[in-house]
């Protein structure tokens, strides 16, 4: 800078970013004597920098940050359920809502300006939101929260890391095991239309091989095989999730017991009582069979009782030789007297 006793003429040219992106200049021009140049400089400077940082913060604000920003934002991920957290906002005498936004893989690269509200927590009050079905992918995920109060608004906290999915934790299926009759059936929990189950099943017995199968029936009983009687089958799952590529432990073997096959006393008693029966029964209905169709093809004439004979057959027979000959006798005494009259 000259220092010589004229007027010098200093410029001081500041650029910052302001609202919109435009650059703007400021020229400042100071025409002072030679001793408070260097002092003046100095306050023109700090202020415009003071000013500038006091700005900048503003720029990047929508709305005016009355309400201190939600926390500690983290995602609670566990068989591809997803949740968002975050420490709440404390006004005391106030209602705090909060509301979820997320960008997906396309958004942050291409159209990083554009966040989507979630399916379920546009307006909420707890501070956790169940993100689920917005994250449809096996992408990163940007999520960011802000609280609200009435015409206060907090700025947007940002989860510090984006969540895939890939990362959620995967935990083995709660089952059933059970046996319908000599049949060994399994019941698994629904963990949702993304979830397969392997099943392992196996008798357990020295050098036995274990079997596999895979399971997509979800909340409904499955048979596994059918069980030889007096052994004990024991069997195990994990899950299976295809979209991430991804399975969980094993859970721990539940083993069943089959008896030795043995009729029930009552079964038994029935049995005997139904052969007795069909001894009884069937024969008899034979009978009764050849009865009716005999009397029917071969119907027996009974006499009247007029016509029964009570007397022995010799004395009805000198009976009859009797009466004949008083007819006889009747007759040819009629036929005299008639031949007499004539």
């Amino acid at each position: 800078m000259d220092d010589s006793p004229a007027l010098w003429k200093t410029v001081l040219v500041v650029k910052s970013m302001a609202v919109l992106g435009r650059e703007k200049a400021f020229q400042v021009k100071l025409s002072l004597p030679n001793p408070f140049t260097r002092v003046l400089e100095g306050i023109w400077t700090s202020f415009m920098m003071w000013f500038f940082y006091a700005l900048i913060p503003c720029l990047f604000i929508d709305g005016v940050a009355s309400l201190p920003a939600p926390q500690n934002l983290s995602v609670n991920s566990t068989n591809m359920k997803h949740l968002l957290t975050w420490s709440p906002v404390i006004l005391p005498g106030e209602t705090v809502h909060y509301s979820v936004e997320y960008q997906g893989e396309y958004e942050s690269l291409y159209i990083s300006w554009i966040w989507i509200p979630t399916s379920w927590c546009t307006v909420i009050e707890e501070p956790k939101c169940d993100v689920t079905d917005d994250i449809t992918a096996t992408v990163p995920y940007k999520l960011r929260v802000r609280a609200t109060s009435g015409s206060q608004t907090s700025a947007w906290s940002t989860l510090k890391h984006p969540f895939n999915r890939n990362s959620t934790i995967l935990t083995p299926p709660r089952m059933e095991v059970s046996k319908d009759g000599f049949h060994l059936v399994i019941e698994l929990e629904d963990l949702g239309p993304q979830f397969e189950f392997l099943v392992a099943y196996w008798r357990r017995e020295p050098g036995a091989k274990e079997q596999t199968k895979v399971v997509r029936s979800r909340g409904v009983p499955v048979h596994l095989e059918t069980m030889d009687p007096g052994a004990t089958y024991c069997v195990k799952a994990q899950s299976l999730v295809k979209v991430i590529g991804r399975h969980s432990a094993f859970s721990q073997a539940e083993c069943v017991e089959v008896q030795e096959e043995a009729l029930p006393l009552a079964l038994a008693l029935f049995a005997f009582l139904g052969f007795m029966l069909i001894l009884v029964v069937v024969p008899f209905s034979i009978w009764k069979m050849g009865q009716l169709l005999r009397y029917s093809c071969c119907p027996v004439v009974v006499l009247p009782d007029t016509l029964k004979i009570t007397n022995s057959p010799q004395k009805l027979i000198s009976c009859r030789r009797e009466e004949v000959d008083v007819c006889a006798t009747a007759v040819l005494s009629s036929e005299e007297l008639f031949k007499a009259w004539i």
